[in-house]
């Protein structure tokens, strides 16, 4: 009952549990991203995302599209069922979902929509095509997010400093929903050394023709919902 009801609401950058989308979709979304302009990718790692979802702001967004006082109070009875350790006693959960519940991805995705929602509004603020590619001239960048439930990277045409630069800002955004990057974890990398992503590894290489390609290859062993057909927002391609 709830999932229709969110997934309206829900951002095109958002790939992860949701009906009609899957893994190689988000996969050739960064590949479409990285074919063209947007070099620098940065591949943001959330610290134990299911663990640590703060109950109190995950509700305020639950409560924003649905004030059935029934439905929330089984939500939250929910969040706070809590897990029985290997001794058998009860340990009540105060932050997080249930790992493994049936409600846990949408209600993670819920909590990270806050993400999703803050860089579609960056991206509407660039405004047109030609906008974004005049502004790139005079040394600023255009960024594109791109989320499988916790896992996500953020495609950028700009620079290095670019892309360093929204780190702080992605967790400036996740902080209120009680969630932090590993910055350890968290990277930054071109997309000529590849990037890894839900087990599969994106490479830029040399076609046939000299002409650079991205191959997703798994790691071990047409996207849906594209966001924008952004063709290196060169304003003559449009």
């Amino acid at each position: 009952m709830l999932e229709p009801i969110f997934a309206v609401d829900f951002q095109p950058c958002s790939y992860g549990f949701r009906p009609g989308r899957r893994t190689q979709d988000a996969v050739a979304e960064i590949q479409h991203f990285t074919f063209r302009s947007y070099e620098w990718v940065l591949e943001g790692d959330i610290e134990a995302c299911f663990d640590r979802i703060e109950h109190t702001a995950l509700m305020e967004r639950v409560r924003e599209r649905t004030g059935d006082k029934r439905v929330l109070r089984l939500i939250k009875a929910f969040l706070m069922a809590g897990v029985f350790n290997q001794h058998g006693d009860l340990t009540r959960s105060l932050t997080g979902t249930p790992q493994g519940g049936i409600l846990s991805p949408l209600l993670a995705n819920i909590a990270l929509s806050a993400l999703d929602e803050h860089f579609a509004r960056a991206w509407e603020a660039m405004g047109s095509v030609s906008r974004r590619y005049y502004a790139r001239k005079r040394g600023k960048a255009t960024y594109r997010l791109v989320r499988y439930a916790d896992d996500f990277v953020i495609c950028v045409a700009g620079t290095r400093e670019h892309a360093e630069a929204l780190v702080a800002e992605a967790a400036q955004i996740l902080r209120p929903i009680g969630l932090t990057l590993s910055m350890e974890k968290t990277r930054i990398t071109h997309i000529d050394e590849g990037v890894d992503f839900l087990g599969w590894r994106i490479k830029r290489d040399l076609g046939r023709r000299g002409r650079p390609r991205d191959l997703p290859v798994p790691v071990q062993g047409g996207a849906d919902g594209r966001q924008d057909e952004d063709q290196g927002d060169h304003p003559q391609r449009h």
